[in-house]
């Protein structure tokens, strides 16, 4: 079957069968086409097909080649009139034979669809149909972070946005013409710049200089702020690794200027397709020295009493959830299918049934759950719902208690993608109740101990799901759709642990640190800390910044080599003195 063919039954399925118009395509079994290729021609043509339908019915298309489909048409018109290879079929091949001898015909409607919208250019054009396709991503702008790890944001504003101009808010970002960027006041290394703006090929983004990344999301790792005397993190639900290049960003510029213990980022993710990708992302960003992928690897199946994670200080916790506050998450262009010689015949009665037909999908598009890979779920009641909503609350409670489990955990940070209050001041409140955190010592981190940029930001959590609680409300965070922020809806609550000293009086796994009866860390006449590992005080020796570019170079190309199937030499082996357990839980790392 030919990538054509595919598309075409891509095109023709309901958006009901399978989801999102993405999940249709990676889901879809036994495709011979690469996906990626397959996934961008049936987005670009349903962008194009308003325009597209005008041409083939204007040209006679589907009159003339009867063993044509609408479907059909669409695809191989559009790549005929705008892919740089045209059709991607051999020149005897009869399908290209149908589209191709009619090229004229074609071309010439092209151009008067062109002119009754008044576009001057192809360009223009473009620009129109990337602007109507956007959805509601239109009203939002591109939340772009700068990767400490390779770059700064001085550097990227000379370099990749130096021909944008400065504006003074989001809203600016938003509303005006041209190339706009703003910088953000809340999260460091953050900017806005104008949507739509294809960032994709930018050599910064290619070297992993930028990632694309929503403001809201980076609200996790930035209320965590890990530390170095915070010891290893933990990232328990990583992929695609947006979260998790940005604990590792934080690490990086929070490195002490004498030479520390090296801290270890393990990020877990039970789910091994999307493991890989979290693997790329974590190689693009230039963070895999220092994060150790799990591939397949289920966070509520790891022992937090296991020698490899005596150290784990902080854990950042984003599981899985119903989605509710993305925007336009693979936002699916509407399908304008051009009409067969039959349907023309008939008149608008044809329209008029298709049109009820949409106006019904419409009218259920509320009340959908989005899984991880954007795969939606129409709730059909409002029972069905709240039963989903108890299912996934009751999972992420699951999992933020194991995270209380961990013997020198501090802080731990939760967040969803949703502005239900059942998956967020719910868990919050349940896990503040729950036997774990009364006997650990975990509390909820108040509004006036958070990191600046998280203390200012002004919208909270909601008093009456907080039972009145309004020191945990104010401690809890969010966000809403169309609330001028221009991010998406998104919630994260902090916890920090009292008296942990107390549960621990020796110090063992209370991070790298030599701890004394009392908890409190061993210091020299210097007052350096003494390291648990060698018993002596932290040398005060500068880094080298020479031997870190270079240790980050050596990474980058282990990587490369992992990837091409050779032997990967990174130096954080499995200890050949830790438990076959723990050897067993780490096999198949990609690090």
């Amino acid at each position: 079957m030919s990538l054509y063919h595919e598309a075409a039954e891509v095109l023709a399925a309901s958006s009901t069968d399978g989801g999102s118009l993405k999940s249709r395509v990676y889901g879809k079994k036994n495709i011979k086409s690469p996906p990626n290729q397959l996934y961008a021609l049936v987005l670009e043509t349903s962008k194009w097909s308003p325009v597209i339908k005008e041409v083939v019915e204007g040209a006679g298309l589907l009159e003339h080649e009867r063993k044509l489909t609408p479907a059909l048409s669409l695809l191989l018109v559009h790549d005929l009139l705008l892919a740089k290879g045209g059709i991607s079929l051999p020149q005897s091949h009869g399908l290209r034979a149908s589209v191709e001898r009619h090229k004229g015909r074609l071309t010439s409607e092209f151009t008067r669809a062109r002119l009754r919208r008044k576009a001057p250019s192809l360009d223009a054009l473009r620009e129109q149909i990337e602007k109507d396709a956007a959805g509601e991503e239109a009203n939002y702008p591109r939340w772009v972070r700068i990767n400490a790890l390779k770059s700064s944001i001085e550097e990227q504003l000379e370099t990749t946005f130096a021909k944008y101009s400065r504006a003074s808010s989001v809203p600016d970002v938003v509303s005006n013409s041209g190339r706009h960027l703003y910088i953000d006041p809340h999260v460091p290394n953050l900017v806005a710049v104008t949507s739509g703006i294809d960032l994709s090929k930018t050599d910064a983004y290619v070297s992993g200089k930028i990632i694309l990344q929503d403001k809201a999301s980076c609200f996790p790792a930035y209320l965590l702020d890990p530390r170095s005397e915070d010891g290893d993190v933990v990232d328990a639900c990583a992929a695609p690794g947006n979260k998790t290049t940005h604990l590792a960003s934080i690490l990086h510029e929070h490195r002490p200027e004498f030479e520390s213990l090296p801290q270890t980022i393990y990020a877990f993710e039970k789910d091994s397709r999307r493991a890989r990708t979290l693997e790329k992302m974590v190689k693009i960003a230039g963070s895999r020295q220092m994060t150790r992928i799990g591939l397949g690897q289920d966070f509520l199946q790891v022992d937090p009493s296991a020698e490899r994670y005596k150290d784990v200080g902080a854990l950042l916790l984003d599981p899985s959830c119903s989605g509710s506050g993305i925007v336009g998450r693979d936002s699916t262009p509407a399908l304008h299918l051009p009409k067969t010689p039959k349907q023309q015949g008939q008149g608008t009665s044809t329209n008029n049934k298709r049109k009820r037909r949409d106006d019904d999908v419409d009218g259920q598009s509320q009340n959908v759950i989005r899984d991880d890979d954007g795969n939606e779920t129409v709730m059909k009641s409002e029972k069905d719902l709240a039963a989903r909503l108890q299912a996934l609350s009751t999972f992420q409670l699951t999992l933020l208690l194991h995270a209380f489990r961990f013997p020198a955990a501090k802080k731990v940070t939760y967040s969803t993608c949703s502005v239900h209050s059942q998956e967020n001041e719910d868990v919050v409140m349940a896990a503040l109740k729950s036997n774990v955190a009364r006997e650990r010592g975990w509390r909820i981190l108040a509004r006036d101990d958070q990191v600046s940029g998280m203390r200012d930001w002004p919208v909270r959590g909601l008093v009456e799901a907080c039972e009145g609680d309004k020191t945990v409300a104010d401690g809890c965070i969010r966000s809403y759709k169309d609330d001028g922020h221009g991010v998406m809806g998104f919630f994260v609550a902090g916890f920090v642990r009292d008296g942990a000293e107390n549960l621990d009086p020796t110090g063992a796994g209370e991070g790298p640190c030599l701890r004394d009866e009392n908890g409190r860390i061993v210091r020299d006449m210097l007052g350096m800390p003494a390291l648990k590992a060698t018993g002596e005080a932290i040398s005060l020796a500068a880094r080298d910044e020479d031997d870190a570019d270079k240790e980050n170079e050596s990474s980058m190309s282990s990587a490369d080599e992992a990837e091409d199937g050779e032997s990967d030499s990174d130096s954080r082996e499995v200890d050949s003195n830790e438990g076959q357990q723990d050897v067993d839980e780490w096999e198949g790392l990609g690090d």
